[in-house]
């Protein structure tokens, strides 16, 4: 009996222990000055004069600045709510070309901004004959590449500015871009000199999409069906060849080059791995042919041994409908020490050697195949994974300046002749932007000019080779 009261007792003391530890802690939150009610944001955020764009949610600042406004050393004009401090220096002026972080706190809690600030573009659009621009503020170019035929002699580009500048030429002036033209752009009583280049796609090119479906009309994947809707507009000489009449014998020999953009499966489909199709393409790639790889084909070059066994994208995943998200920020790459490579010339870029592909609030699938260089496939670093895999790395996610952490762009083979291959695999590249998972449809994105001049670009920079 007294042993079962020991027990009981016992059980009782804890819980009592318990009780009086929770209320110390209680005690000791209030004589602390926790309280879980007190506000830490910002009400206000001016540079200039312009107020920033608050997201309370995510801390995101978005401050959008007039044209030639300098943003290298500022001091912003910011309100907090009563009783919080920040630690953002307000008494030194500060650099807002890249995005700010400060921290606002009001007692024990505290909640993180990012300032980001946009300068606007003196050229809202540049058009020709309804082709867009891509229009560098950095490099101050503008590029345009019109459909094969286009007459280059008399061209009226149509031109929308920002308020309060002037442009000459004047927008609808008849213009013979054979050669590069200067435009002249004025605000505020300073000029700068912007160069345009329109160009034509390479004569007399023979270029091929690849695709699962038996026809060109049979495609069904919408991203797959944008990009080689853009294809057939760009180059006259483009033509559409199926896997399976590559495996009953296709005649290639005529085809300068095969783009195969795989969006619609993570893992590739049984046809690809035919003998009869893999020998034909290997056979295509050793008389000079062309292989541009994108989304999840990326993952053929293994198949196609354009690398060694087991070398290809180890780094596979994305969702598929009705899956997705949106995500407030803008997908982009770094190809710092590869800006002055054929295959980015014209990208519209942040900074030197980063551009983004897909714009902040556009609804996305994250269809990527790339190689995910530290961790996995024991190669270390950029050099690492060049040594193993006979590649070039081009570009790697926007973050990454040394491109060390993923290969999202690579050339093959890394040898100072017949390089004959491009992958580009990174989700960032999505031709085709779905409806949302309530049905709502994404907002355009505004770098799609990017995508479509990169693939250009990789296009005509294999077909010269």
């Amino acid at each position: 009996m007294r042993k079962f009261i020991y027990k009981n007792w016992t059980r009782v003391s804890l819980i009592l222990s318990m009780f009086f530890m929770v209320t110390a802690c209680e005690n000791s939150f209030e004589s602390s000055g926790f309280d879980v009610n007190s506000p830490s944001n910002v009400n206000s955020f001016k540079i200039n004069g312009v107020a920033g764009e608050i997201d309370q949610k995510t801390g995101k600042i978005n401050v959008t600045m007039p044209y030639g406004s300098d943003i290298t050393a500022v001091k912003p004009e910011i309100v907090l709510q009563e009783g919080s401090t920040s630690n953002l220096d307000l008494t030194v002026p500060t650099n807002y070309s890249n995005p700010v972080k400060f921290r606002v706190i009001n007692g024990n809690l505290y909640k993180d901004y990012t300032v980001t600030t946009m300068v606007l573009s003196p050229i809202k659009s540049f058009t020709i004959n309804g082709v867009a621009a891509t229009v560098n503020d950095l490099n101050r170019t503008i590029t345009l590449t019109l459909p094969e035929g286009s007459n280059l002699t008399a061209l009226k580009p149509i031109i929308e500015l920002t308020e309060g500048v002037s442009i000459s030429p004047a927008s609808g002036a008849t213009i013979d871009f054979t050669n590069a033209v200067t435009f002249v752009i004025t605000s505020k009583g300073k000029s700068v000199n912007y160069t345009a280049n329109v160009g034509l796609p390479i004569t007399g090119l023979v270029v091929a999409f690849l695709g699962t479906a038996a026809t060109r009309a049979e495609i069904t994947n919408m991203d797959e069906v944008t990009a080689v809707n853009w294809f057939f507009s760009t180059f006259s000489g483009a033509k559409y060849i199926s896997f399976s009449s590559v495996e009953n014998g296709a005649d290639l020999s005529d085809v300068d080059l095969i783009w195969w953009h795989f969006d619609s499966a993570a893992n590739l489909p049984a046809v690809t791995y035919k003998p009869a199709v893999t020998a034909a393409l290997k056979n295509f790639r050793a008389n000079g042919g062309n292989l541009l790889l994108t989304s999840f084909a990326s993952q053929y070059v293994d198949a196609l041994g354009i690398v060694p066994s087991g070398k290809g994208p180890n780094n596979v995943f994305g969702d598929f409908p009705p899956n997705g998200f949106v995500d407030a920020n803008s997908w982009g790459m770094s190809f710092k020490g590869h800006e002055n490579h054929p295959i980015f010339e014209g990208l519209t870029t942040y900074e030197a050697g980063k551009a983004n592909l897909l714009q902040g609030g556009t609804f996305r699938l994250n269809h990527t195949a790339w190689w995910f260089v530290p961790e996995w496939g024991g190669y270390g670093n950029g050099e690492g994974w060049r040594n193993q895999t006979g590649g070039n790395n081009l570009a790697s996610e926007a973050w990454d300046n040394n491109l060390d952490g993923r290969v999202t762009i690579a050339e093959f083979p890394n040898t100072s002749a017949n390089k004959n291959v491009i992958v580009i695999s990174m989700g960032a590249y999505d031709w085709y932007n779905e409806t949302n998972s309530s049905g709502v449809p994404s907002q355009a994105n505004e770098f799609i000019t990017n995508i479509r001049l990169l693939t250009q670009n990789s296009i005509n920079y294999l077909a010269k080779d």
